[in-house]
């Protein structure tokens, strides 16, 4: 076949309408074929192509006259020496860490292992077993697509609603949606999915993890399957699983269509990555890309080289020090930005990427570049600020620019309703936006991503219903997931027929919804929440793809839902419950009223020794609506309502006292959690009233600004 020497850049394999040209980085190797197939013969390529040219450890070759749809992989050669940090085995058939798709999935076969499986060596071993009848190939795509004009919506961080979803979770039972596109890219973008989405008050959908990632043998084994798919193996093409479309590449446009549909509606679209580490794992792990290609290059590796370095209890980590690492994540992020208009990313167990030798360096090489580069700055950046590794909690530090999984806020709003011991003080700090986390770094209430639930640990239904785990369908003994949930039953571990039990669950859920939509910071819903979705108690539910993850379309809690819509919604037409700028807690010029006022039980304003007792669960928040200090987008001052809000974490009925007249006249009840109430138009109240607010209710009154 007709070679030429091609170019080095881009990396992976191009077509520029004439033919490929194919660049693979590998540092420490010391030759590379480029493999080709053919249809139907997968399991051994048509043609091996010597790679002979080679610029800066970049290895380039350009073909003429192939056309998109190729499928193509590489075999690398080196040295074979793990305990020099080098498993170089051009017997096994390598996945481009720069492919665009892949075609499917891997066959698991001891000659994908690149030693001798149950060899007394172990991985010191050598495996001459040719693994590409097991390999996916990757897939040269053509990269043209109608966007019809998309631009990426740019919601800004306080008018953000966001919505953690699963591809196939979401849509797999929707009754609405064809059944041959339930569970794809082409289900999240069908106009059933996005009306409910708009009528719910979402602005953008955060996808757990859409590149291609490999199922783990060891569930695989177990008949169970990697449903998370935190296992990334490609970082620059979307999984194929969730396509509709079969087609060699064509899961490409259709995540594409998705995407310009979402932004069609307004609806933004944010990616869970995973650049932390592969899914090739430790030194026992399969050899099927990162790790055949320069396992030395691409891995951080202990002081003895045969091992990896384990941040993310995976069995290995990422090498973000490295510059042709750094470049794949740059290269990665600006391709998805550019080329698929995703419009952010929440980069899983983040604080392992910015671990300079073994320390978290919050101004280390990877949020410098981030920083500087003109497309990646600009989108949203929000990180899991933390890992497994010592030193790795590192909620409240990351730079500026970034938003932050504010796990603090999760942590103390459930221990606030479920009546554990916490200071009302650090309830006003999650309330406000977490100002002890990030106000003195110049940042806003925005960098904190407000969450009660996420995708991992109880459904929201679930922290209401059980005190332990029930993961026994994991296979793992009940020993897998976290033990300490602060959850609350209600007074029964699960499913029960008593009336009172299944209320106060029925108005816990109600609280945590209104605690989290009203706290400053941006919130974010857990897809099915607002439906009442049960996980029966397994609060790690990542290698379940069945029934108990999926969202049950036909059995939804509908008075849930109708109350979660009308709270997003009332809180999205009043500013003063979304602001860009702290509270300053002074006297507004012209007013003589703070921004924000904090109220006993009896109408006196709190004292400094109030806020340090550990049994006080009840406490009134007065918002000025004309405190907001914003104006709008071209310089309109921002005016609201004023509101007062009453939390009563007890369990006793409590009266409260509202403010003095200088605070407002007359009030509206608007919202009662008891009550399952939420409208603008309730009972009237005058400055001074006793209020009656139930157990573990919240109630909200407002007054209008004429």
């Amino acid at each position: 076949m007709t070679q030429f020497p091609g170019f080095p850049f881009p990396l992976g394999a191009n077509w520029d309408g004439q033919g490929i040209n194919f660049a693979l980085y590998s540092e420490n190797a010391t030759a590379v074929e480029l493999c080709l197939f053919s249809e139907p013969d997968l399991e051994r390529e048509s043609l091996r192509i010597r790679i002979n040219e080679r610029s800066n450890h970049v290895w380039h070759v350009y073909i003429p006259g192939l056309l998109p749809g190729q499928l193509y992989g590489y075999r690398v050669y080196g040295p074979y020496e793990p305990q020099n940090g080098h498993r170089f085995n051009p017997n096994k058939l390598l996945i481009d860490p720069y492919a665009k798709a892949i075609s499917g999935t891997i066959k698991w076969n001891d000659a994908l292992f690149g030693y001798e499986v149950g060899h007394p060596d172990e991985d010191l071993s050598f495996n001459d077993e040719d693994s590409a009848p097991y390999v996916a190939k990757s897939v040269v795509i053509d990269p043209r697509f109608d966007w019809e004009g998309d631009k990426l919506p740019r919601i800004p961080y306080h008018r953000t609603i966001i919505y953690e979803a699963h591809v196939r979770g979401l849509t797999k039972t929707h009754p609405g949606i064809p059944e041959e596109l339930r569970g794809t890219y082409a289900a999240i973008g069908h106009p059933v999915t996005i009306q409910y989405l708009k009528e719910l008050g979402i602005t953008a959908i955060e996808l757990m993890p859409v590149h291609h990632f490999l199922q783990d043998k060891f569930l695989v084994d177990k008949g169970l399957s990697n449903y998370w798919g935190y296992n990334t193996i490609g970082f620059f093409a979307p999984d194929i699983r969730y396509a509709s479309q079969k087609e060699h590449g064509a899961q490409v446009n259709e995540f594409k269509q998705m995407v310009k549909e979402l932004h069609k509606a307004g609806i933004e679209v944010i990616l869970d990555v995973v650049y932390n580490h592969t899914a090739e794992g430790n030194q026992m792990g399969a050899t099927v890309s990162f790790r055949g290609v320069d396992n030395a290059g691409n891995y951080r590796l202990t002081d003895d080289k045969r091992y990896y370095m384990d941040y993310t209890g995976t069995g290995n980590t990422l090498n973000a020090k490295m510059p042709s690492v750094m470049r794949l994540i740059m290269d990665s992020l600006r391709y998805w930005i550019l080329e698929m208009h995703v419009d952010g990313f929440r980069f899983d167990l983040a604080a392992s990427l910015a671990r300079e030798l073994h320390a978290v360096d919050r101004l280390g090489s990877f949020f410098q570049i981030m920083h500087q580069d003109p497309i990646i700055s600009q989108v949203k950046l929000i990180a899991e600020p933390w890992d497994i590794g010592e030193g790795g909690y590192q909620v409240g530090n990351f730079p500026p620019g970034w938003a932050e999984w504010n796990g603090k806020y999760r942590d103390c709003i459930r221990d606030y309703w479920r009546g554990a011991d916490s200071m009302l003080g650090e309830f006003a700090q999650r309330f406000t936006g977490s100002p002890d986390l990030y106000q003195e770094d110049y940042r806003s209430p925005t960098a904190s991503i407000n969450f009660i639930t996420a995708h991992d640990g109880f459904t929201l239904n679930d922290l209401v219903s059980y005190n332990e785990k029930h993961n026994e369908a994991n296979g793992e003994n009940n020993n897998d997931g976290e033990s300490h949930n602060r959850s609350w039953n209600c007074g029964a571990e699960g499913d029960t027929d008593d009336a009172g039990i299944i209320a106060l669950r029925h108005k816990q859920r109600r609280n945590l919804l209104t605690t989290l939509f009203f706290s400053q910071g941006v919130p974010m819903l857990v897809a099915g929440d607002e439906l009442g979705r049960t996980q029966k108690g397994n609060n790690n539910a990542y290698c379940q793809d069945n029934e108990l993850s999926w969202i049950n379309w036909e059995n939804v809690d509908t008075e849930l839902l109708t109350y979660t819509k009308k709270l997003i919604h009332f809180c999205k037409r009043h500013p003063v419950f979304n602001r860009r700028r702290w509270f300053k807690g002074q006297p507004i010029k012209g007013i003589g009223l703070e921004d924000i006022a904090w109220f006993k039980p009896d109408g006196a304003e709190m004292s400094e020794e109030a806020w340090q007792q550990d049994y006080a669960k009840s406490l009134g928040i007065y918002l000025n609506g004309r405190g907001i200090h914003s104006v709008g987008p071209k310089g309109e001052q921002i005016v609201d309502d004023n509101f007062y809000l009453i939390f009563n974490a007890h369990h006793d009925p409590l009266s409260f006292k509202l403010p003095p007249k200088k605070f407002g006249m007359k009030w509206t009840k608007v919202l009662d959690t008891n009550l399952n109430y939420l409208e603008e138009t309730g009972e009237k109240h005058k400055a001074g009233d006793e209020v009656n607010v139930e157990a573990r209710s919240v109630v909200v009154m407002k007054n209008e600004i004429g």
